[in-house]
């Protein structure tokens, strides 16, 4: 199995595919033949949500000139089909979205059983990374959760790797949540014991069966320190 374990995709500057840390060179040369692909969704009952951004993805891949024989979608509408579409698939695509909500629909689906016997391509994108972990830290996010004694931080995750990401660090470092540093009062306690890998969007983690690269500028969140350990055009083994 491959995998693209994004923070995000496109580029916010143009909207279009993002070729930084040589994303769109590598997925060329993995992209599959007759490409089918699955987009799993976040939240299994956003309908209107999960098909918009389906079909921007998809615009966004095809506009960078990949091209699928087929391209749907797997949310509440079709989960009973879930094992049959995967089985089907040569690329899936982890959406981003609420983590928890996420995870939750991955486990009604089954999914980190079904994904046992694929050997396509996997692209993540923010939360659908996360749940990509083995073990997923689930960085609070919304307000309540933060100080919600029963909010849950860490859940079982797709297996695809033992690391865990948190993305859009460019962007969320500094933000604070339920009266904390989401980074410095929340991640940071919570990886004691852990590491972390914050990556701001553009850098990625690539998986090829058991070798695992961080690519582009990446910070390691680790016994409550926060250390920067490459930079953008970095490619970091694991």
């Amino acid at each position: 199995m491959i995998c693209f374990l994004t923070s995000r995709i496109d580029a916010p500057e143009t909207g279009e595919l993002n070729p930084a840390n040589h994303f769109i060179d590598e997925l060329r040369i993995r992209f599959p033949d007759r490409c089918r692909a699955l987009d799993i969704c976040s939240n299994p009952d956003g309908w209107d949500q999960t098909d918009f951004y389906a079909s921007l993805t998809k615009k966004m891949f095809e506009e960078a000139g990949f091209s699928f024989e087929r391209f749907c979608t797997l949310d509440s509408r079709n989960e009973k089909q879930a094992e049959d579409l995967v089985r089907e698939s040569n690329l899936l695509i982890l959406s981003g979205g609420h983590v928890p909500t996420q995870n939750l629909f991955f486990k009604k689906i089954r999914l980190r059983e079904l994904l046992k016997e694929y050997s396509g391509v996997v692209i993540g994108i923010s939360a659908g990374s996360m749940n990509s972990a083995d073990v997923v830290y689930s960085q609070p996010e919304k307000e309540g959760e933060a100080v919600d004694p029963a909010y849950r931080r860490f859940l079982t995750g797709l297996n695809l790797t033992k690391t865990n990401l948190l993305p859009h660090y460019q962007e969320n470092k500094d933000d604070i949540l339920d009266g904390l540093r989401i980074y410095d009062d929340i991640a940071c306690p919570d990886s004691m014991g852990k590491s972390f890998f914050a990556i701001p969007d553009g850098s990625y983690l690539f998986i090829n069966d058991s070798k695992e690269e961080l690519r582009g500028e990446a910070y390691m969140v680790k016994d409550g320190i926060i250390s920067r350990i490459s930079y953008p055009g970095d490619v970091v083994s694991i």
